[in-house]
């Protein structure tokens, strides 16, 4: 059986797949996205603190993901809750969105304070805004950080492309098994590229030129 053939027998599966893969990606982003800026809201005010929360997270960082999965299958055993729990503990956007706060001009913070902005108004208006580009990048670094490891996920038989990769990988030799790992590698890097188009498109449409520029 040809690649194609193999791809064309097995089509409604692999879009289910990929839709898996897809939308596991999207609702770990947006979880941790949504953690990451209520860490840095909660740290940029204090250095302490947000040395303390960037080197949490430059530690964690630094732990295999397979080794992560493995720890988290006594306490959450398999599938769907180890996955996201080690795809959302690996990502760097906390650290970005505080970078990108304490970043933000002082000057501007007191001028906005100065026309009777309250703390609240201010960092929504304010900072948050001036901090959105520094906390994009940290969301595009973080998605295709997290492509990969929602598919090493597959270890602890969590949803998405990574179980034909590793069940091709595990029959090597046999029929269809480096088919099997390409589709699966391939499913992978497709959607991955349409979450970068998209958060450059994201990127033209929410960030002002002069702060592109």
């Amino acid at each position: 059986m040809s690649f194609w053939d193999y791809v064309s027998s097995r089509r409604e599966q692999l879009w289910i797949e990929t839709w898996t893969h897809a939308s596991t990606v999207l609702q770990c982003m947006v979880i941790a996205t949504l953690i990451g800026i209520v860490v840095a809201i909660a740290a940029y005010r204090s250095a302490l603190a947000s040395r303390i929360a960037i080197g949490t997270t430059a530690t964690i960082l630094t732990i295999s993901s397979f080794a992560l999965l493995g720890l988290l299958i006594p306490l959450l055993g398999l599938g769907v809750a180890p996955t996201v729990v080690a795809v959302v503990a690996l990502l760097p956007i906390a650290r970005n969105a505080i970078v990108g706060l304490a970043g933000v001009d002082p000057q501007l913070v007191d001028a906005a304070r100065g026309i009777g902005m309250n703390r609240a108004v201010i960092l929504l208006r304010v900072e948050l805004p001036l901090a959105w580009p520094a906390l994009l990048t940290g969301i595009r670094v973080s998605t295709r950080m997290i492509m990969g490891i929602a598919a090493i996920a597959a270890y602890v038989s969590g949803p998405g492309l990574g179980n034909g990769i590793f069940t091709g990988l595990a029959r090597l030799g046999s029929e269809n098994a480096i088919d099997a790992a390409w589709v699966g590698t391939l499913g992978v890097v497709v959607p991955l590229l349409l979450f970068d188009a998209a958060y450059v498109l994201l990127g033209r449409l929410t960030v002002s030129g002069g702060i592109r520029d």
